[in-house]
């Protein structure tokens, strides 16, 4: 509905309605969105505005929001991140067009300041270029230029557009508005769905990933992994499979757009603190001597009981030779690796070097290339350390360097230096909250302290004693081993507990601590009912 307000030139203006002046907001922000993202998609897909704003909130985040956000929505948070920036575009567009109905330069300036944001969010990401200002400066005008054509429609003074020979008899101004927005709102739609399409095509990186994993088929491999054993699981019982499906592999990063580079496009620099400077490419990789290894990952979020801990087989190239052959300096300490989206871990080089620790360079994961979640091309796997001290993903850079000289992404965030993993367990079977008949329960779970191994776990019902699981089969210290336990249980609630030994001896400490900053502490319990 449009109201006369004020006069201009030949007539008055138009007021546009409450629901016009929203819309035209929303328009012009939804167009502004789809056409940045499209012009990402084909040139820089990090910087799109709506995912440049939305790895800047992760940037910027205050850490206590970062750690309720991981625990209340896990591995969800990423799309819930998302998901609540369209929603507060929505609201700010609703409460801009309101406030644009009578001042109209309210609509257009909380655009432009949209269009700004979206720049300063990718001026002051990781490694900007001048490519990266293409996306939101267009999304900027494009946004600007539809606000301020949709308004001045809605403005226009008189019920109808004069005919061309002057009658008067024309398109009421109410269908041209209407015809405009239905142009843009189409042109909104194709473009978010063309950018969506290509940003998910991944320029090259599926026929890529193709051929890499059939270039590692063919390798012959200077090192396999033994076979996994059926003895080493107990998955009849409840417990997780030994080596984790791709699809199920943990995914804790803070890429809200994945990295896209193709294998054959992909090298990495060994710099810093060495005799000789490296630069390497795939097929350098795949010259050298590829080794096979299963490796149980952990990542330093995981609360005790947690899920974020998963096995792989990788196949890969063995980073210390790699080091060595660069030539570390004795005073580099720090080995500081780089994500092709900025993200930077860590890692003490006498860790890297250590002998038997058996870092990779891994290309391959469970029979095929790395998936382009968990690292396509290239990433690190450094067993016995958590990941955010290791398990650079998308790895562009290594420099050699030292903790002193060099701060890294979550150590700056309040994270230690230094995190090796600690020695825990988890029980998987019976879930919490079951209903069990009384008689002999069955208990099982998985235990893990990379790179030592595990040499007993201990299960106990409410405060009686502690009795000895059996355990699975070991595959290697630097995997998770399965156990179970038989309980004899009256009816009535129970809370079941579980701790583990490792191979030095230590046992897994009752005191519950926080995952930050070096990683969580205390014994998993269930609870549950026999009838």
């Amino acid at each position: 509905m449009l109201t006369e307000n004020r006069t201009e030139g030949n007539g008055p203006l138009a007021l546009p309605s409450r629901s016009v002046a929203i819309l035209v907001e929303l328009l012009a922000i939804s167009a502004a969105v789809a056409s940045g993202h499209l012009v990402s998609a084909l040139v820089a897909p990090a910087s799109s505005p709506f995912v440049a704003v939305g790895d800047a909130v992760v940037r910027l985040s205050p850490q206590p929001v970062v750690e309720f956000a991981k625990s209340a929505f896990g591995t969800a948070d990423k799309p819930v991140l998302l998901a609540g920036i369209g929603v507060l575009l929505v609201l700010l567009g609703a409460l801009a067009g309101l406030a644009a109905r009578r001042r109209p330069a309210v609509g257009t300036a909380v655009v432009a300041a949209l269009g700004l944001l979206a720049v300063a969010a990718v001026l002051t990401g990781p490694v900007p270029t001048a490519t990266d200002l293409a996306a939101p400066v267009v999304a900027l005008v494009v946004g600007v230029v539809v606000q301020r054509g949709l308004d001045r429609l809605a403005r226009r003074p008189g019920g109808t557009r004069t005919g061309s020979d002057g009658s008067g008899a024309g398109v009421p101004r109410r269908t041209v508005l209407a015809g405009a927005s239905a142009t843009v709102a189409a042109g909104t739609l194709v473009a978010g769905g063309a950018g969506l399409a290509l940003s998910s095509s991944g320029s090259g990186i599926a026929a890529s990933r193709a051929a890499l994993t059939g270039r590692l088929a063919a390798a012959t491999l200077a090192e396999t992994a033994p076979p996994v054993p059926a003895s080493a699981a107990f998955p009849q019982l409840g417990t997780v499979p030994f080596v984790t499906p791709n699809a199920d592999f943990y995914r804790i990063d803070v890429a809200l757009t994945i990295p896209a580079v193709r294998a054959e496009d992909w090298s990495l620099r060994v710099h810093g603190r060495v005799g000789r400077e490296l630069v390497l490419t795939v097929d350098d990789l795949l010259r050298r001597p590829l080794v096979q290894r299963t490796i149980t990952m952990t990542c330093v979020s995981n609360t005790v009981g947690g899920n974020l801990v998963s096995t792989a087989d990788f196949v890969g190239v063995e980073l210390a030779p790699l080091l060595l052959e660069a030539g570390v300096d004795p005073s580099a300490d720090q080995i500081v690796s780089t994500s092709r989206d900025g993200w930077t871990a860590g890692t003490p080089t006498a860790t890297v070097l250590e002998p038997g620790r058996g870092a990779l360079l891994a290309l391959g994961m469970n029979g095929e290339a790395l998936p382009v979640e968990h690292g396509f091309p290239v990433r690190m796997v450094v067993p016995g350390l958590y990941g955010y001290v290791s398990a650079t993903k998308w790895l562009a850079d290594i420099e050699l360097t030292t903790f002193a000289e060099r701060s890294v992404y979550w150590r700056d965030r309040g994270w230690a230096e230094r995190a090796p993993i600690k020695t825990q367990c988890r029980i998987d079977a019976p879930v919490g909250f079951s209903k069990l008949p009384a008689g002999r329960v069955q208990v099982a779970g998985v235990a893990w302290a990379q790179p030592v191994g595990i040499t007993a776990v201990e299960v106990r019902a409410d405060d009686g004693p502690w009795v000895r699981a059996e355990l699975a089969t070991e595959v290697n210290p630097n995997t998770w081993r399965m156990w179970r336990a038989e309980l004899d249980l009256s009816p009535g609630s129970h809370t079941l507990t579980a701790r583990a030994t490792d191979r030095r001896g230590l046992v897994q400490t009752d005191v519950r601590v926080d995952p930050i900053p070096d990683g969580a502490t205390g014994w998993p319990s269930t609870i549950i009912t026999v009838v």
